[in-house]
């Protein structure tokens, strides 16, 4: 695995997602954490971090709470007790309110609302036969919707035991204190520092995210630069969507070719008011390029 990711032909989005289970999430863990590094090496280094389901493993080792190596640890330790979830989510172009009322006409208990991701995009994680009974429901309203080409469901109740596997296996990993405020969109805002992070690290199996209203108490304090530390732009745009330009800007440095990186050697320009967000693969750059 490490040749392929090392390789200079590495593999695409649409191969990682086709491997196995592993393969994707430490790819995309490594991924934010180089373009994290590469941020702050320009001189773009963040006040505040932002998780995003996956994405906080990447987040909590951009602020100093666990070693890259630990990191890398934790992420594998995931994908292995993803493969024990079967199931899968699906990406529907509605909001909040849409989506449950979408749910109520599919008339399946076993589907659960996963994401929020703005104000017109969410995701649905459950069984397969029940997800397709949603997707067809959405296409007879006129709803889009696409399945994710994952071979697991996440942020769904019923995956207590891999939670607990989980949050046991990464116990014996000593958590440091943050050296910046990390933001997650699990827990609904900033880990403070009695809260347990690997408990807050398994309850992303479990509990759906709602990412809109963390956006919001972020620019509470004043405008906002996001930068995402990604391989795509999915959270760009969601804050795009969900946030009025004149509380935030969004850039995603690793998708937009037309980026404007400082050089290494140029004074660094201190960002007062910056959050970097680092993303997992539900993001919907990854969903429009693998959905079935």
């Amino acid at each position: 695995m490490a040749k392929a990711l090392l390789s200079d032909a590495p593999p695409t989005g649409r191969e990682l997602a086709a491997g196995s289970v592993g393969t994707p999430q430490l790819a995309l863990f490594c991924s934010s954490v180089a373009v994290h590094r590469a941020l702050c090496a320009t001189g773009l280094v963040p006040d505040q971090v932002l998780g995003v389901s996956f994405g906080e493993i990447a987040a909590l080792t951009a602020a100093g709470v666990f070693e890259v190596p630990e990191g890398a640890r934790i992420a594998c330790l995931l994908a292995r007790q993803l493969a024990r979830c079967a199931g899968g989510m699906t990406l529907v172009g509605a909001g909040e309110a849409g989506t449950e009322a979408l749910l109520r006409r599919t008339g399946s208990p076993a589907l659960a609302l996963a994401c929020v991701n703005g104000p017109e995009e969410t995701i649905v994680s459950g069984p397969l036969p029940d997800l397709r009974t949603l997707e067809e429901t959405a296409a007879g309203q006129g709803v889009p919707a696409a399945r994710l080409r994952l071979p697991f469901s996440s942020h769904h109740p019923s995956l207590t035991g891999p939670a607990d596997a989980f949050a046991a296996a990464i116990g014996h990993l000593a958590p440091r204190p943050a050296r910046i405020p990390v933001h997650s969109a699990v827990h609904g805002g900033p880990y403070g520092p009695q809260d347990d992070l690997h408990r807050g690290l398994a309850d992303c199996l479990v509990r759906p995210f709602r990412l809109p209203p963390v956006l919001r108490r972020i620019t509470t304090a004043g405008h906002a630069l996001f930068l995402e530390a990604g391989t795509g732009q999915a959270l760009t745009r969601s804050i795009q969507q969900t946030l009025p330009p004149d509380a935030a800007d969004a850039h995603a440095p690793l998708a937009d070719p037309a980026f404007p990186w400082p050089r290494p050697d140029a004074p660094a320009e201190r960002r007062p008011d910056t959050a970097l967000a680092a993303l997992w693969s539900t993001d919907d750059d990854h969903t429009h390029a693998t959905a079935r």
